[in-house]
């Protein structure tokens, strides 16, 4: 499964950064708000303890779950709270013909409804988004799929591999959006999510990938979320189309692998530093984003990327301007790691949120000190599991 020789940076994000990217001054909008929402763990397997009796709590047996009761989405069974965070390791269930099938989430906005205020810039002009090159693992290593089962049947979104700062080199984090792992405001956790590092490394169509190896779709893997954290606000306010949550939409798992004992960062062979400093949108010359935009006209298979100077977007006044690109990726995008060059390091400052039903455009959150104290007590608490 892990037949990649591992690289040491990503140095064709930085690259491709590095022609127009600067580090600059300080922030604004540092998107402060109520302390992040933390999750308890749950492992894959079942002698993991505490996890049978917190399903039980929520008339859920184990045993059943892994066989097929994940399927069922009542609403009292919906696993909802910050604390209730569950996803046991279901073997095999994220084959290669599932995961091509996994659709994009709802999570747009229409052009109409953008606000226009003092906290907005003027709409960027639509920047084309460009397949990254071959392989992956040679450009942006880091960079994968979120594969989750929601009510409306597998979806998928995209992810980041960060750096653990209490756990050098040996990370099992990603970053992503808070709605590729919890419906919000309306709903809960999503369901058996699971990363997938440098899917389908060598970019091929889906004709080529009609007899695939697993090895060919899943480079490094698959890597099962025994923990996960968003934030407070998108667990309360968040929805399909953004509004009070969408400057909050952030969340980060804690992975392990479904076979194999290795971790994350030493498996793939880089992460990339998170920046909280949150920096105003008018003091940075670019920022790029990557992902898997799996809404038509894209198919979900191809890595892509889009590298623009950054506005600002204001859902809701008196909550945090998030940074807006001219961008045509489209939904399954959604989670990928925004960076920007600063000094000689690629760091990732935001993740892909919202954009508009016509595309053009890509939104993502401010990463401040709320952002940070969720990173902070997932490595502390997790982060060496």
């Amino acid at each position: 499964m892990r037949s990649i020789r591992p690289l040491l940076a990503a140095t064709g994000i930085a690259a491709a950064l590095a022609l127009t990217a600067t580090a600059c001054g300080p922030g604004e909008d540092k998107g402060a708000g109520k302390p992040a929402a933390s999750s308890t763990a749950a492992d894959k397997g079942a002698d993991l303890p505490g996890l049978a009796d917190k399903l039980k709590e929520h008339g859920i047996d184990l045993d059943k779950w892994k066989n097929g009761e994940w399927k069922n989405w009542d609403k009292d069974k919906w696993l909802r709270e910050a604390q209730d965070f569950a996803n046991p390791v279901i073997d095999g269930l994220w084959k290669t013909e599932r995961m091509k099938e996994a659709k994009a989430p709802s999570k747009t906005l229409a052009t109409k409804d953008a606000p226009v205020d003092s906290g907005t810039d003027p709409e960027p002009a639509p920047v084309k988004a460009q397949p990254e090159k071959l392989p992956y693992h040679d450009y942006a290593a880091p960079v994968g799929k979120v594969f989750f089962d929601s009510p409306e049947g597998s979806m998928v979104c995209s992810g980041t591999v960060v750096k653990d700062p209490r756990n050098p080199g040996k990370s099992n984090l990603v970053w992503t959006a808070g709605h590729c792992v919890h419906a919000g405001q309306a709903g809960g956790w999503y369901r058996n999510i699971v990363f997938v590092p440098a899917y389908n490394d060598k970019g091929k169509s889906a004709a080529q990938l009609a007899n695939a190896q697993p090895q060919e779709i899943a480079p490094y893997g698959s890597y099962w979320a025994d923990w996960a954290s968003t934030s407070n606000e998108w667990i309360s306010a968040g929805g399909p189309t953004g509004a009070g949550g969408a400057p909050y939409d952030y969340a980060v798992l804690h992975v392990k692998p479904e076979n194999g004992t290795k971790s994350l960062e030493e498996t793939v062979g880089n992460a990339l530093t998170v920046d909280f400093s949150a920096p105003a949108a008018s003091t940075v010359s670019a920022m790029g984003a990557w992902g898997y935009p799996a809404a038509p006209p894209f198919n979900g298979l191809i890595m892509h990327k889009c590298i623009d100077r950054p506005g600002r977007l204001t859902m809701v006044p008196g909550t945090p301007a998030m940074y807006r690109i001219g961008c045509t990726m489209t939904g399954g995008s959604s989670g990928g790691g925004w960076f920007r060059v600063q000094g000689k390091n690629t760091v990732l400052v935001s993740n892909t949120s919202i954009g508009p039903v016509t595309s053009g455009w890509l939104a993502g959150p401010q990463l401040g000190k709320g952002a940070e104290q969720l990173f902070t007590v997932m490595s502390e608490k997790y982060g060496d599991k």
